[in-house]
């Protein structure tokens, strides 16, 4: 919500000022612009702008699976064939392999455009959701300070303590989270004692479709909707 000089008004500095909450139809949704403006949107805005509804992938275009910085990812899936397009899915696969492309594309779930790099790793189709380019915030953005020559000295001490840990190569099981483990530990002991163990009914998903990747990118390649 913006105050009557056009400043965002949070709750809780609102509260804290007036000595009153705010109500439910006094809170707007607003746009940052910069540090102290924002820009009203109403829902009806935000509901015309919305991406359609569709099922379809659209796949935009196909590059070096190298040539994408690892800081646009965010999170990864696997892909597995729908009953009937194993054989699809396999060629799909085999030819990414060999070429070491990745395909881009942009799929929309619930009422969001999402950005999509798709890879195949030795026969395995892998998805990975990604970040936009507005999304990213640059050195610039943040006030790093510039690039200075460090002392050899320091340089040398950091060389010696990097090589002190290096590793042939990642190793994943070695690195545990700790503080799920703990609790996983205490799940299983309070389970085994049927302490506060309590029983629910399953809720079932009848919205919940599987979607044929592989038909949808053989449409997506031969320009079909």
């Amino acid at each position: 919500m913006l105050g009557p000089d056009g400043q965002p008004l949070a709750r809780k500095y609102y509260a804290e000022n007036t000595g009153k909450d705010l109500d439910v139809d006094e809170v707007v949704r607003g746009y940052e612009v910069s540090k102290e403006k924002y820009v009203i949107v109403t829902d009806e805005e935000l509901d015309r702008l919305a991406p359609e509804k569709t099922r379809d992938i659209d796949l935009k275009q196909f590059v070096p699976a190298e040539s994408i910085p690892p800081l646009y990812f965010e999170r990864g899936y696997f892909l597995t064939p729908a009953a009937g397009s194993q054989k699809a899915y396999k060629l799909l696969a085999e030819t990414m392999d060999e070429s070491k492309l990745a395909g881009i594309a942009t799929f929309v779930m619930r009422g969001k455009e999402y950005l999509v790099a798709i890879f195949s790793d030795k026969g395995i189709l892998r998805a990975e959701t990604m970040r936009f380019a507005d999304e990213l915030r640059s050195p610039a953005d943040i006030g790093l300070p510039k690039k200075k020559e460090a002392p050899k000295a320091t340089v040398s001490k950091f060389e010696k303590l990097i090589a002190g840990k290096s590793k042939k190569q990642f190793s994943p099981t070695k690195l545990a989270d700790k503080h799920t483990d703990s609790l996983l530990k205490l799940v299983k002991k309070k389970q085994a004692k049927r302490s506060n163990v309590v029983k629910v009914d399953e809720e079932v998903d009848t919205d919940h479709k599987v979607v044929d990747l592989v038909s949808i990118l053989k449409k997506s390649l031969s320009g079909k909707k």
